[in-house]
């Protein structure tokens, strides 16, 4: 019996424990949004380096080459975060189905804006729905996470992405 209550307790500790780290909590909902994280960056650093190679309009270029160097930073801070929880850097299968079913932006796609005739306005629709899926992926570790640096980073990143989406949405409309 003793076995099992020490089992049981440190189940616990590693369910709303540190990760074994000593320091601040870290729950679940914040080590699958920092995994999904690192990969939406990825798959946004891909389209936007797109944007900075190719965009012939001087705000657009200036503005995938800043997504490119911030989200970049970005995925070293969530790596390095990971690494001090002690857990793997990729979600597991399935983990978009436990946030709504976000979709990834498949590499379709990507290789599609390309070759696109209609870079701009087509790399904006794209940077346009990759953000949004940021902020809605934001919201939920705002709502369920419980490490304060991931939850004010996450808040940070609803408000910065939103920004960039209505400065998307105003080149678009040009």
């Amino acid at each position: 019996m003793r076995y099992v209550l020490a089992a049981l307790g440190l189940l616990l500790m590693v369910a709303c424990g540190s990760g074994g780290t000593g320091g601040p909590p870290v729950n679940v909902a914040d080590v699958r949004f920092v995994q999904m994280m690192v990969q939406h960056h990825r798959q946004g650093i891909e389209i936007a380096e797109v944007g900075a190679a190719k965009a012939t309009t001087p705000e657009l270029k200036t503005l995938s080459a800043a997504i490119v160097s911030t989200q970049q930073s970005e995925v070293e801070m969530m790596l390095r975060w990971l690494h001090s929880w002690q857990q793997p850097l990729t979600p597991a299968d399935g983990a978009h189905d436990h946030h709504g079913g976000l979709p990834e932006i498949d590499q379709k796609r990507i290789a599609e804006l390309k070759r696109s005739k209609t870079l701009e306005s087509d790399l904006l629709t794209l940077l346009i729905m990759h953000q949004d899926g940021a902020v809605q992926m934001a919201a939920e570790e705002v709502r369920d996470g419980v490490a304060p640096a991931v939850t004010q980073w996450a808040a940070k990143v609803q408000e910065s992405r939103r920004a960039q989406i209505a400065q998307m949405r105003d080149l678009l409309s040009r």
